[in-house]
């Protein structure tokens, strides 16, 4: 089986929004990550339209409060007898004056966090490198990197056109 999924990670200055995500069909437990989900039928090849709709129902942030949408990421990791391809977006927030506070999210509990912080807590595996390596390298560059899930972390290769 095959799952597809995207994850948006949203930068306010030195913080990030993350999702204390709770009751999710993929994690075992709960933990912190960005905010996304499952494809829709009619957005198979277009990630970015799945991410932002995620992000539209998951926290009511729309495109025109971001800036700098980027997909940065894509892995592929073997998980309970199906291939989860992730596609993971960063972002800048361009509306600055956002408060998510008034938001009510069903999937868990919205954090704006700093990055320093958020680098120790408990992410999904995938998640948790593709983070780690976009603030080690990701950010200075605008290469899309693929990476595949191994037991001893991710192993990433810049995509290049050719």
């Amino acid at each position: 089986m095959l799952r597809n999924m995207t994850t948006i990670y949203i930068i306010n200055d030195d913080k990030v929004l993350l999702l204390y995500r709770i009751g999710s069909k993929v994690l075992s437990s709960p933990s912190w990550c960005g905010i996304g989900g499952h494809f829709e039928e009619n957005e198979l090849n277009n990630p970015k339209a799945c991410v932002l709709r995620e992000l539209s129902e998951e926290t009511q942030i729309e495109e025109l409060d971001l800036k700098d949408i980027k997909l940065k990421y894509i892995t592929l990791r073997n998980k309970n007898d199906e291939i989860r391809q992730n596609y993971y977006f960063f972002a800048n927030l361009k509306n600055k004056n956002l408060d998510i506070t008034k938001y009510n999210c069903n999937e868990g509990k919205l954090e704006w966090m700093l990055i320093k912080e958020a680098m120790q807590m408990d992410m999904p595996y995938t998640a948790k490198h593709c983070f780690k390596h976009y603030f080690d390298i990701g950010k200075n560059t605008d290469a899309v990197f693929a990476g595949i899930a191994t037991e001893y972390g991710i192993d990433f290769v810049e995509l290049k056109d050719f």
